[in-house]
């Protein structure tokens, strides 16, 4: 198991929920997406009009598995425009605690929601999604006039396909400002570092990638390996629903095994498949990192709560 000689920085966004540390320390936080692209909740994305019943269920959900493994969850609202979000948002806000990323497509989408978002004085419980390599000066500004805390940083170009190029982005390049001197310019004090999937064999860079950010900043990291093995048809055609399904689980826990702090698992659906395995993957990993002085720091850490 990990042990990282680099100091690791921890944040707090919400009420608790802490990501970071040492393997072992705090439990992996999952991040489940809803009103995503083709969810069928949503009855006009344009609009923001969905099944309120339903959502809530599936969010309530998210909660009693926390509950009965230690892991917390944070929920992916996702938008087409400005307009959807906000209406996702305050309904997510009505109805659970949990922490939420301001997930839109653009800064045309995402700027309007987090400024809804202060109004409301929800920024403690909001994560921007995200600063990337499109980040403007324009973008950082309003998100510094906003007020925005807490963002995800999203390590990846074309330009810089491999693991090692993550850390440039992050730390710049080429007279190129790095994404880590762009959040603080924009007020931002909690980073979240997204090491992103783009297809199935990009999982194991990005899990690489995890492991880098960890060892040479010490910041937060994790990243969605569902972005690839969702669209992994062929997986479910050669070998059947159920071979799939674990290895769409196994993808997960390569980020954690990586010294991941967050896995974005995918559609909020997919709770009751990645709770246990993640939490397992916990339990050992904080079982094991014991022997060598890193214990855990919460109570309700899913090695109390699996075995």
């Amino acid at each position: 198991m990990l042990k990282f000689e680099r100091n690791q920085q921890t944040f707090e966004i919400g009420s608790g929920i802490v990501v970071g540390g040492q393997p072992g320390e705090f439990p992996t936080v999952l991040i489940g997406s809803i009103f995503y692209s083709g969810h069928k909740i949503v009855r006009d994305p344009s609009k923001g009009d969905f099944e309120k019943e339903e959502a809530e269920a599936l969010i309530k959900r998210t909660e009693e598995l926390s509950d009965k493994v230690g892991n917390p969850h944070v929920l992916d609202v996702v938008g087409s425009n400005a307009d959807a979000l906000i209406r996702y948002i305050d309904f997510v806000a009505d109805v659970t605690d949990q922490p939420f990323l301001m997930d839109g497509a653009s800064p045309l989408v995402r700027l309007p929601v987090a400024k809804h978002v202060a109004e409301i004085g929800l920024l403690d419980r909001a994560i921007y999604n995200s600063i990337d390599e499109h980040t403007g000066e324009d973008e950082v500004k309003a998100i510094k006039e906003i007020g925005v805390k807490s963002s995800m940083l999203l390590a990846f170009s074309m330009k810089k396909i491999w693991p090692e190029g993550r850390i440039d982005m992050l730390k710049g390049y080429e007279n190129r400002k790095g994404l880590i001197e762009l959040a603080r310019e924009a007020g931002v004090v909690n980073f979240l570092v997204d090491t992103a999937v783009l297809d199935l064999a990009s999982i194991g860079l990005a899990a690489k990638a995890v492991y880098l950010v960890k060892s040479e900043l010490g910041l937060p990291a994790g990243c969605g390996p569902c972005n690839a093995s969702t669209t992994w048809k062929k997986g479910k055609e050669k070998y059947g629903e159920k071979a799939y399904q674990i290895c769409d689980s196994v993808v997960d826990t390569l980020v954690q095994l990586n010294g991941g702090n967050f896995v974005l698992y995918g559609p909020i659906s997919e709770a009751e498949r990645v709770f246990p395995v993640c939490a397992m993957i916990d339990a050992l990993i904080a079982y094991t990192n014991k022997r060598y002085g890193v214990n855990p720091k919460l109570k309700n850490h899913p090695l109390y709560k699996v075995w």
